[in-house]
């Protein structure tokens, strides 16, 4: 089928299936660099996706990026909303559902993040695990904070052991279309990905259960945090760059997502109404 007989919808979802894609490759090929030594950088999305502003026509492509994570961020929330993948209302479905959901929003924030950067008006560099600390000093200021912070941070390790079972399994090809003698090397370049997230979503969630134990949001880190931590460590070179050709190899396996991903996109009206509705 032509792009140009497809539906709305797919078309935005492959392209932001395309630009987490491109994000990944560089949070990953930036970390193995500096693994290795020879340049590169322990950060997160933000501090990754920042290094196109260093290149020819840097903005513009920032911006087509910024323009997909959008583009996958509303694709998240429509396919969360209604259950455009047919996950169902089983405890498993929902929470597959609402981490779905987060995840749009997660990615709406940085899209816009990077639409700002791309457009000269700021660079978005402070803001790499800021935003995080920020959420994280609110709740705790709630009643049951810690415990709030701390039911966070089991929730993204329980996302991390979803992660990590995935990669064991190694049905990560169950939701593709792809070439029967390509088959083998997705597979395994998924679940490589899958495994390096798995380890990142551990690292994060057990900062989040620091910051809830200590009360200190200062404790919380995102990606490049738990990039940084592992560089840390005995042989931390080694562990980073394992981990980093697993994000970088996600990347890639979210390249593959958006030319092969079965997609089946709601009724735009329909996806309207359901997204007003949870709105209200």
């Amino acid at each position: 089928m032509q792009a140009a007989g497809r539906h709305p919808l797919e078309l935005l979802a492959r392209l932001g299936y395309g630009a987490r894609g491109v994000t990944y490759c560089l949070v990953g090929g930036l970390a193995v660099l500096a693994a290795i030594g020879v340049g590169g950088q322990t950060g997160g999305s933000r501090s990754a996706l920042l290094i196109l502003l260093e290149r020819p026509f840097g903005w513009i492509l920032l911006g087509l990026v910024a323009f997909g994570l959008a583009a996958f961020a509303l694709w998240r929330v429509v396919e969360a909303v209604t259950d455009a993948d047919g996950y169902g209302r089983s405890a498993k479905g929902l929470a597959t559902r609402a981490g779905h959901l987060v995840s749009g929003v997660t990615y709406g924030g940085l899209g816009l993040s990077m639409l700002t950067a791309a457009l000269g008006r700021g660079t978005a560099r402070t803001a790499e695990d800021q935003g995080a600390r920020d959420w994280t000093a609110w709740l705790l200021q709630q009643p049951f904070g810690q415990w709030l912070v701390g039911a966070v941070g089991l929730i993204v390790i329980g996302a991390g052991l979803a992660f990590a079972w995935k990669a064991w399994k190694g049905d990560v090809c169950k939701r593709l279309s792809v070439p029967h003698d390509a088959r083998d090397w997705v597979r395994h370049v998924g679940r490589f990905g899958y495994a390096a997230r798995a380890l990142t979503f551990g690292l994060i969630g057990g900062f989040l259960i620091a910051a809830a134990i200590a009360s200190r949001s200062s404790e919380v880190k995102g990606l490049g945090g738990a990039l940084q931590a592992l560089r840390s460590e005995p042989y931390g070179w080694i562990l980073l760059g394992l981990t980093a050709a697993g994000l970088a190899a996600f990347g890639v396996f979210g390249l593959v997502q958006a030319r092969y991903r079965r997609i089946d996109p709601p009724d735009l009206d329909a996806a309207r109404r359901a997204v007003k509705d949870l709105a209200r």
